[in-house]
């Protein structure tokens, strides 16, 4: 969309001269403020929000017990480091994640700041426990953006360029994705043929997966294939890792997505929707892994901060008090009926899929050389109507749903309409 604003326009010049052309961008506005599930550019423009800066706003913009709780830290101490000089919120917080991880197992849980954080941890934890090194991931997955984060990332481009060498002993196995051929059996094939001719599992620290695909596409692992993964780890005494950065805090309808295939991981990373738009991140981990770092192993300058604390406890609060997870089962099921209607009128959409309200449209591959994806002419057509989403997938082709789950009815129904004729518009 052409940004004929001369104030967006002369940000839009300061941006490429001043930040690097490696921070890629989905959209050419800058926000002015925002609130709930809508925000509003430097030109006034309003737009409900799809994307929840990639899944971090579950509870929404600003939520206002959110701000409130912030502010009360604010007036007290900002940061200490947890390390010198302890507080009791981030005590508070562990023993309120430690008791929402699923399964009957004492946990304890360590504060970071980012997802990369929160899954680097996780590896050196299982690697400590188990005094073993290799790790397995997956294709399609995305774990982050430092070096051992990228490493055990499955997509190529445009994360990895040429970024490495990467960390050694990384093995990949194909993750269950049902509309590219890979069923649980098959996947379940792969990983067993992985043991035989790459990595023996006596070698294996590690298993990590998202139960939901997040970069990868929106696409949920089968609970079959969870449970016998579960069964597989333990019988080889490896440390199962889910990583619930994106599907974590009621995306899915349930507060963690590993929950529906009703297992317990050994470790946790968690991050994104922890807090409400703060910087935080952490591991939760069953109390004996997670003691198997001595002192000073495990930490961070930042992690923890005493204001992410803050919002991460009042978040903790908006979920249960404004029964986020039943809103994320009724979302979805809203958000999935429209998509379904799309794809029997556009034979390009190939398929929808999702938990809750984690719901993915992926479309056929049929570009020409050197048009936009079809995903991206939606991303445009949309933000033209007020709706701001996002592409995901290893081919930029699935439109992803991250709305705030405080989206009022008419809010969602208004921006249910703009998709479809987005839909419409690019497909037509």
């Amino acid at each position: 969309m052409a940004v004929a604003s001369t104030e967006t326009s002369a940000l839009l010049e300061a941006r490429a001269s001043e930040v690097p052309r490696g921070v890629g961008n989905t959209h050419p506005i800058f926000v002015e403020r925002a609130s709930g599930a809508k925000l509003w550019d430097s030109d006034g423009n309003e737009y409900i929000d799809f994307v929840g800066g990639i899944g971090v706003l579950n509870v929404g913009h600003a939520h206002p017990r959110v701000r409130r709780a912030v502010e009360e830290q604010l007036e007290r101490f900002t940061h200490t480091c947890f390390q010198v000089a302890m507080y009791d919120s981030y005590v508070e917080l562990a023993r309120r994640l430690n008791r929402l991880a699923p399964g009957s197992s004492k946990k304890k849980t360590l504060l970071v700041t980012t997802g990369a954080e929160a899954t680097e941890n996780a590896v050196k934890i299982a690697r400590e426990a188990t005094g073993r090194q290799a790790v397995i991931a997956f294709h399609h997955g995305f774990h982050g953006r430092t070096l051992l984060a990228l490493s055990m990332t499955g997509k190529s481009q445009p994360y990895k360029q040429r970024f490495g060498p990467f960390c050694s002993e990384i093995y990949f196995a194909p993750y269950p994705y049902e509309f590219r051929g890979w069923t649980t059996e098959r996947s379940l094939n792969a990983l067993a043929q992985l043991f035989e001719s790459e990595v023996a599992p006596e070698r294996v620290a590690a298993i990590i997966i998202e139960p939901v695909l997040g970069e990868g596409g929106f696409v949920p692992a089968p609970a079959a294939y969870l449970r016998e993964l579960r069964r597989i780890s333990a019988k080889h005494g490896i440390m199962l890792i889910c990583d619930e950065i994106q599907s974590g805090f009621g995306r899915t309808g349930k507060m963690f997505a590993c929950e529906h295939a009703g297992i317990e991981p050994d470790l946790m990373a968690i991050a994104k929707s922890i807090a409400g738009g703060l910087p935080l991140a952490a591991v939760i981990g069953r109390a004996e892994i997670m003691d198997a770092p001595g002192p000073g192993g495990l930490g961070g300058t930042y992690g923890g901060n005493p204001l992410a604390c803050a919002a991460a406890l009042a978040t903790l609060d908006i979920i249960e008090d404004e029964k986020l997870l039943d809103r994320a089962v009724a979302i979805g099921a809203r958000v999935e009926g429209v998509l379904r209607a799309l794809q029997r009128r556009h034979r390009r959409i190939a398929d929808v899929r999702g938990i809750g309200a984690m719901i993915g449209m992926e479309f056929a591959d049929e570009n020409k050389p050197g048009e936009p994806s079809v995903a991206k002419r939606i991303v445009a057509e949309a933000r033209s109507r007020g709706l701001l989403l996002m592409p995901a997938g290893a081919r930029g082709n699935v439109i992803r749903v991250l709305v705030p789950l405080v989206i009022h009815d008419e809010e969602l129904d208004l921006a249910l309409s703009r998709l479809e004729a987005s839909c419409d518009a690019a497909l037509s």
